[in-house]
């Protein structure tokens, strides 16, 4: 069965972003950014892909995006429609009424979508900068992919938001990185 990741950057103090949504304050090397698009070419969004060199590379961990309305409206704002051309693409939304790109679903329940996605075949899902979206699919979570970084941010959108509900995870695996960096996977602890 497929996984549920939620694969997130976060700074010491527990933050995605900043209180704006910035996220440009991460440190970054191009060893480390050469590393992230190896490792995780299915990630970087479409508008970079050949930029980096990813445009023809397969999907490695995931084939499908399920995203809250804070990760996709910057983008759209941006115009990019569609934000991750190489996975299929879900919003979830109670307040857009609609997108208009085709290859972009929006959703009211993400329970529904996240339980029956999981019974497709195919890669894992990601889970993509959703404080929220994330808290309320804490219970269908299955890993966290976590990148750390040596920064404190002070301020900002946490890592999760929610309900007090304490979910244990065992890492599986960890890589410290040379701009200071951890990777950590994560798995629900059975």
């Amino acid at each position: 069965m497929r996984k549920l990741v939620y694969y997130m950057a976060v700074s010491l103090d527990g933050y995605i972003a900043g209180p704006g949504g910035e996220y440009d304050f991460y440190p970054t090397t191009d060893a480390y950014t050469a590393w992230m698009t190896e490792r995780f070419p299915d990630t970087i969004p479409t508008r970079f892909r050949e930029m980096v060199g990813v445009a023809d590379v397969p999907n490695k961990n995931f084939d499908t995006v399920i995203m809250g309305l804070g990760t996709y409206l910057p983008g759209l704002a941006d115009g990019m429609t569609s934000p991750w051309a190489n996975l299929e693409q879900y919003v979830v939304s109670t307040s857009l009424e609609k997108i208009d790109d085709p290859a972009v679903t929006l959703v009211r329940d993400p329970f529904a979508l996240v339980r029956e996605l999981k019974q497709r075949e195919g890669k894992d899902i990601w889970l993509a900068g959703a404080a929220k979206l994330a808290g309320s699919l804490l219970s269908e979570i299955d890993q966290l992919i976590i990148k750390r970084y040596p920064v404190l941010a002070g301020a900002g959108i946490p890592l999760i938001t929610g309900e007090f509900q304490p979910t244990q995870f065992t890492p599986t695996e960890n890589v410290l990185c040379d701009n200071g960096a951890y990777v950590t996977w994560y798995d629900r602890k059975q």
